[in-house]
């Protein structure tokens, strides 16, 4: 049987240069001020709370423990667009999470971006989960959080294999863990 490592390997020389690249940011982070709430009210057409609800609820949708948020907000940064040029997306997006804060507020006397416990945040979930706004986010998530080229080594998948030869000359036959006839 062929196992395969999950981890993920990283070469020293990606690690310099990821902690070349972060010196900076974290610099001009520290110079500016900048938040994470601030950063999204830069240029947003969706409320900065709106956006972080999104972040928390496109976690809960799709759980990956060993994601950071930096993916999800990524997956969930385009909605941003698709409310500058569509009112009614950006009309559903936002009545939907009011509605999840409202109906966290009712059960739990805060926000759903603030409820601490997935399990009470997944409970308000189903109770939307027959609404166009959770079809909309779900469906869109699928795409948008799956489909960063990043994430697939995170997850096994090595890719597509047209620009190979196709699956073929790829491992579509390597069965060495049936016995050989």
């Amino acid at each position: 049987m062929r196992e395969v490592d999950p981890r993920t390997k990283f070469s020293r020389r990606f690690l310099l240069k990821a902690a070349a690249a972060a010196v900076p940011t974290a610099a001009i982070v520290s110079a500016t001020g900048l938040s994470i709430d601030d950063a999204w009210a830069e240029g947003g057409v969706l409320e900065p709370s709106t956006m972080k609800t999104l972040v928390k609820v496109a976690r809960d949708i799709y759980p990956h423990d060993f994601l950071g948020d930096v993916y999800y907000i990524a997956a969930i940064k385009p909605w941003n667009d698709k409310a500058a040029a569509d009112p009614q997306v950006k009309a559903m997006l936002e009545d939907g999470v009011r509605r999840l804060d409202q109906d966290a507020k009712d059960r739990h006397k805060t926000t759903y971006a603030d409820l601490g416990w997935e399990d009470d945040r997944v409970a308000l979930l189903r109770g939307v989960q027959h609404t166009d706004f959770f079809n909309k986010v779900r469906s869109d998530l699928v795409v948008s959080l799956y489909n960063q080229k990043e994430l697939w080594p995170k997850f096994g998948y090595e890719g597509s294999s047209a620009e190979h030869g196709g699956y073929l000359t790829r491992g579509f036959n390597d069965i060495d863990w049936l016995p050989k006839a």
